[in-house]
């Protein structure tokens, strides 16, 4: 579902800048596409904290904290790539951040963890065939988007 929200938000951004400007900005539609796209992944963080608080392993303490502070971290990385001042670093962080959170994917697949219910009958590590790739997709899109010389 996310990827389906970032590539819509990417034809949607390219599109408006496109008729507005008469020209084509790619690397600006890529960074709104992902800002989107973390907003909307940071709503998962408000509605479903208990599921993704057990997505982290037991041994870190204060988990629903942990889940609403990555939700903000989303959204200011995500807004964080639209400000010139900041989009470098942001992108940096954000590669960062993806990194980070690719143990608790692999935990909650691992335990069968279905992070919207906050039950263990989750699809399991099958779905890390497909959430491993596109945890390394967003980390290139940041890359090509935020950090890329154009």
């Amino acid at each position: 579902m996310v990827e389906i929200v970032l590539l819509v938000a990417f034809a949607a951004a390219l599109l408006i800048i496109r008729a507005t400007t008469r020209r084509w900005n790619f690397a600006l539609s890529g960074r709104i596409a992902m800002c989107a796209m973390l907003c909307f992944t940071a709503l998962g963080h408000v509605m479903f904290p208990q599921g993704m608080a057990m997505m982290i392993p037991p041994f870190i303490p204060f988990k629903v904290e942990l889940v609403y502070l990555t939700g903000l971290l989303e959204v200011a990385g995500g807004i964080g790539l639209l400000i010139p001042k900041f989009r470098k670093l942001s992108a940096i962080l954000l590669i960062i951040f993806f990194v980070l959170i690719t143990p608790a994917n692999i935990y909650a697949a691992i335990h069968h963890i279905d992070l919207q219910k906050a039950s263990y009958d989750g699809p399991g590590p099958a779905y890390l065939w497909f959430r491993l790739p596109l945890q390394l997709f967003f980390i290139a899109w940041v890359w090509y988007f935020g950090l890329r010389k154009p």
